[in-house]
């Protein structure tokens, strides 16, 4: 695999870990996948979530948590790449982006949401002087144009890259119901397509802008297949928490090894978006359309109407995060029933390193 190049940023192997909320990724898994060369991601949702005080005092408590995970990661990985993952659709992204810029983190990945002056007001020289990558991650490539025209008309620059996430991703998804089923919809066109809706930046700015692959990624064949279509590196989330680095309870990495494929289903999320996840009586509650208690103590979501809501997805995903699966449920990607054990990061790397080789090896000899 070539190196990943981020502007003056270079990633020995270009493989990003997915940022996965509540306190899925924290510091421990972050560090270990920037140990081996890769970028590895804290999710900076609902990361207060892991402080005592956070149902009086949110904000500061996910300032204070995001900080705190982003130095202990520092200190497990003094010369690796650190990243946040950033929703545009929690009430204090302002607040926490400073915090990243302060603690000098390397790249910032922008979710949920589209980074334009409405609703976020980017300080984007700011971000220019701090060194900081922006990277937004979309789910079209309509959505990669508007952004990259939008801050070349507006900021007389752009985005440091782009990450496309196909429909088969875990967690919450950029794409109708109906749309995570349809075998036209393919990852490898998307990234083809929007390759072709960056080249003239590339031109204008004279800079590599690199489209990052995600979803539904698993092995290292799927690695190089991708890198085909015109990927310089991929986003993985789902092959990475059964292992033994990531920050979850071990209860929630054995919803992964004991899941089978028709586990994996969709719900609808309060914040009005389809959602993959493992199947469990939580879930199964839900698709029933029964109801679980929503106490909202502060609104994390810009667009969470709290009252008119079925449960919370903050608390849900922290419940299980800390091994409550009975209240709860686990995000996963399409593959994720393929995991049958637990293991190192460091294994997972070898893996993916060799596979992708073989996989080229191959094509070669063909």
């Amino acid at each position: 695999m070539k190196p990943l190049k981020i502007g003056n940023l270079t990633v020995k192997v270009p493989i990003i870990q997915g940022g996965m909320g509540v306190a899925i990724s924290l510091s421990r898994l972050a560090s270990a996948v920037a140990n081996e060369g890769g970028i590895g991601v804290i999710s900076a949702v609902g990361i207060g979530m892991t402080e005592p005080d956070y149902i009086k005092n949110f904000r500061n408590a996910n300032k204070r948590a995001l900080r705190k995970e982003i130095k202990k990661a520092r200190e497990l990985s003094p010369h690796g790449v650190i990243g946040i993952n950033l929703m545009v659709a929690v009430s204090d992204f302002d607040d926490l982006l400073k915090v990243a810029i302060e603690e000098k983190i390397d790249v910032v990945f922008i979710s949920a949401g589209l980074p334009l002056k409405n609703p976020v007001n980017l300080p984007v020289e700011i971000l220019e002087d701090s060194g900081v990558k922006i990277i937004p991650k979309v789910s079209s490539v309509r959505a990669a144009n508007l952004i990259f025209n939008y801050w070349s008309n507006n900021y007389n620059r752009v985005p440091d890259g782009i990450v496309i996430e196909g429909p088969l991703s875990g967690g919450h998804q950029g794409f109708r119901k109906n749309d995570l089923i349809n075998p036209k919809i393919k990852l490898s066109d998307l990234i083809e397509e929007t390759v072709k809706v960056i080249k003239p930046f590339e031109e204008k700015y004279n800079k590599e802008i690199p489209v990052i692959a995600a979803g539904g990624i698993y092995t290292g064949e799927d690695i190089y297949k991708i890198m085909q279509s015109g990927a310089k590196a991929v986003k993985m989330g789902t092959r990475f928490v059964p292992t033994f680095e990531c920050d979850a309870d071990e209860e929630f990495k054995k919803s992964y090894i004991s899941a089978k494929k028709e586990d994996i289903t969709i719900i609808d999320s309060p914040v009005g978006l389809p959602a993959r996840v493992i199947k469990n009586n939580f879930v199964n509650d839900i698709l029933k359309g029964i109801e679980k208690p929503v106490k909202c103590p502060w609104k994390c979501l810009k667009t969470c109407n709290y009252k008119e809501v079925s449960f919370c997805i903050a608390q849900s995903l922290f419940n299980a995060a800390q091994g409550k699966m009975e209240e709860g449920f686990a995000f996963a990607g399409t593959n994720a029933y393929l995991t049958d054990k637990l293991q190192s990061v460091a294994d997972i790397f070898d893996e993916l390193i060799s596979e992708y080789n073989q996989k080229k090896l191959q094509l070669r000899i063909v």
